[in-house]
Parts: structure tokens; sequence; C-alpha cells
């Protein structure tokens, strides 16, 4: 029998601009005195994280910000934070200000401060033991100063595992943050590079989940077998749509100029809508391919982020098989990949499985994204590497429209080192 549920999680949400202004009340609805502001030390020399904990005061709240985040956070990283927050704690609540990896670093700061056990213990199998969450967690304000991640949304954790060379996560439904407040000011000190790469991991979402596979596609499940992403449905595929409209009209102009206020409103507000849908219905291939094309990076140094160290950012390593995954699932739904193509190109005359792509790729030009796997330094002695970490990332690959074979992945990477 099939599946005839479908599943529907979300923050309390805040939007707009002044939004982060407010969260001392925010947090004091919650009664708690102590609270740790957790951030990067690119964030924090903005001085939001610490604005946000000084506003906290007023509310009788105790604040202390730290901001040891690593960019794309490692398992190193996340254990030295929740040694922090454990040796300075117990905490009431925690803040996230940042992008997806001062945020994904509060979630697991959050879990391991609630709950026994190590960090590997929690990692999704088969890198980690996928332990489940046995207590609650503290109330966790998520503020994004990127737009892109859509992690203010989402129940999901990503990290590098250092010694194993792969990017993968924590999953649970507990994880997800109490409030999500999106102010569309933090984004304004966004370096264009990171706009870049951010946005395409906003627009990934949204195609992820609107192409992936329908939750009534899967078999009927216990209530104890429900899982965060339960494939595209109709309140997934409506966030997605939004999100990819408004990202037709703004993406373009945010990258171009920074300053843009109505630009960078609408891109915190198709990041938000995507992070509503995927964070339901799932991601599936490029965000596979990402955790090895990011875990194994060489000596890549992207525009717009910290040069002391080699990495390619999440958007940007989701956007390098985009066009060839999206070109090999054409076939499982033609018309839901038109319809997208349609949305995000209007007036457009493209048709059949090159018309995703194009449009991609025309879009990753014009946004400065490099030209596929090759030109951030990996060649075809890499695609077995890869290969084997995509297929690690079962969980996301449940989620795809068409079951992936080994060969599958090799011809998708291997045609994705050199896109146009």
């Amino acid at each position: 029998m099939n599946e005839s549920v479908f599943t529907y999680g979300a923050p309390g949400l805040k939007f707009g601009e002044g939004a982060s202004d407010e969260i001392g009340y925010d947090l004091s609805q919650y009664d708690v005195k102590r609270v740790l502001v957790i951030t990067d030390p690119g964030v924090a020399a903005t001085g939001h994280p610490q604005r946000v904990a000084d506003q906290m005061g007023q509310f009788g709240i105790e604040a202390a910000v730290y901001d040891g985040t690593h960019v794309e956070p490692t398992d190193a990283s996340l254990e030295a934070a929740i040694a922090h927050a454990r040796d300075t704690g117990p905490w009431d609540a925690y803040v996230a200000v940042g992008g997806g990896s001062a945020i994904d670093t509060a979630k697991a700061v959050n879990l391991l401060t609630t709950n026994d056990g190590e960090l590997m213990d929690y990692v999704n199998a088969p890198v980690g033991k996928a332990r489940n969450p046995e207590k609650p967690l503290k109330p966790l304000v998520a503020v994004p100063t990127t737009t892109g991640t859509g992690a203010e949304s989402t129940t999901i954790c990503v990290l590098d595992v250092l010694a194993q060379k792969v990017k993968t996560g924590i999953s649970h439904p507990r994880l997800r943050p109490t409030l999500a407040v999106v102010d569309p000011v933090l984004t304004l000190t966004q370096p264009a590079g990171v706009t870049s790469a951010a946005g395409m991991d906003i627009l990934c979402h949204a195609l992820e989940s609107y192409t992936a596979r329908s939750f009534a596609s899967y078999d009927k499940k216990r209530p104890e077998e429900r899982v965060p992403y339960c494939g595209a449905n109709p309140i997934s595929d409506m966030w997605s749509e939004k999100a990819m409209s408004l990202l037709s009209r703004w993406f373009r102009p945010a990258v171009q100029d920074g300053d843009d206020t109505e630009a960078r409103h609408a891109m915190a507000m198709a990041a938000t809508f995507a992070g509503l849908g995927f964070g339901n219905a799932g991601v599936h291939i490029p965000h596979a391919n990402a955790y090895p094309i990011a875990g194994r990076v060489k000596d890549f140094h992207p525009e717009g982020y910290p040069d002391d160290e080699a990495m390619v950012p999440h958007g940007m390593a989701v956007s390098l098989t985009a066009p060839e995954a999206f070109r090999w699932t054409f076939e499982a739904d033609p018309g839901r990949h038109l319809r997208a193509a349609e949305l995000l190109a209007p007036g457009h005359d493209y048709d059949g499985p090159d018309a995703l792509p194009n449009v991609l790729t025309d879009l990753m030009r014009d946004i400065v994204i490099p030209n596929g796997l090759g030109a951030v330094g990996y060649d075809e002695g890499d695609i077995d590497d890869l290969v084997e970490g995509t297929l690690k990332q079962q969980r996301l690959l449940a989620t795809a429209p068409r079951e992936v074979t080994e060969e599958d992945a090799a011809q998708i990477l291997t045609r994705s080192l050199e896109l146009w």
C-alpha cells in the first residue's frame, strides 16, 4: 500500500527589517535567564551578534557571545563549540547569528548539551551511529545573515568529518530551531561571491524539493517510521514555486548590487520559502554530490570567503552538478522540470531535457559560478572517490525521483567536470 500521509513542520517565523532587534523580547517569553549567542569571526566583526546579545539585558537575560564557529563546520569545530558551551553553561537557550555554519553549530551545541553521548553517536549512518536524541532540546533562535542555507527552517546539521573526508549531517525533528528571525538588513554585508553561492543553494533547495520523489510513491509508513524529509507534497510545492519566482527576478540584481535593499529583501524571502519547502520534502542528487565535493576539496579559494584555507562553499558545491543532475532526472517527471524552467526564465523558449540545465548554466555564468568540477580542482581521476562519497548520502538519495546507481552517479559527476 502506498503512503497517503505527508508531514509538515516549521519553526516560528519573524520576518522583516528590524526583526533582529526584538530577540530579547522573544526569548523573555520562554522564561530564560542565560543565553549563548553563537556566530563566526567574520559575522562577529559586523557587530550584529554583540548587538543581539546586548539588547537582551533589558529583559533580564544574561548573554555571552561565542565566535569560534568554523565556516563549513567540521567535527573538530563542532566539538570545540560543544566543549565551550559545556564549560561555560548551563545555558537556558541559544541564539545563532550567521550563515548555515553558525546555525548548524548551534544545533549541534544544543543537542550535545541536552543529551548524553558524543557527536559521532548522532551523525547519520553509515558515517556515524544515527542515534536519536532522548531528551528535549533548549529553545534555539536562528538569525540568518546570509541568504541561502535555509538552516533556520530545517532539522539538519551539516558537518565535515575530517578523518573520512566526507560531508554528512545529523537529522532529527528536535534540531529544528524554535524561532527563525529573518532580518534582511543583516544580509547587506554579504559579499557578492557569497551571494552567488548561497543563492544557488536557495535555488537547488527549491528545485530538488520540487522534483523530489512524491510522498505518495513511498510504501505506507507507521507513525514511528516517519522522517523529516517525506518527499514532494502540495505544501512544499507551493513554497518551492514561490522561491523560484522570486529568484527569477531578484537573484542577478542581488549579486550585481549588494546595496539593493529590495533585492536583498526578496532573496531573504526566497531563502525562507525554499527552506520551508525543502525542510519537509527533502533534497536529493545535487546535495548528495555536494558533500564529497566539499569534503575532498584540494586547493580552491572562492571569492568572498576566508582565504586562509581551501574550501568549496556548500551552495557552490551543490550547484556544480545541478545542471547534469536535472538533465538525468528529467525523464522522471518532464512536466515538473519544464515548469521549473519556466518559473526561473519566463518567456524563454526552452524544451526537452536540456531546458532546465540551460536555464541553470545561463544563470551560473551571469553570477560567476565556476564552470564545473574541473574549475574547482577535480579531474577524471577523482570521480571514483566522489562517487563513493555520494553513495554514502543514502538519506538524500532516497528522495531522488530515480534510483541512483554507482554508474549513474559517475555519469553525472563526469559530465559535470566542464559545464559549458
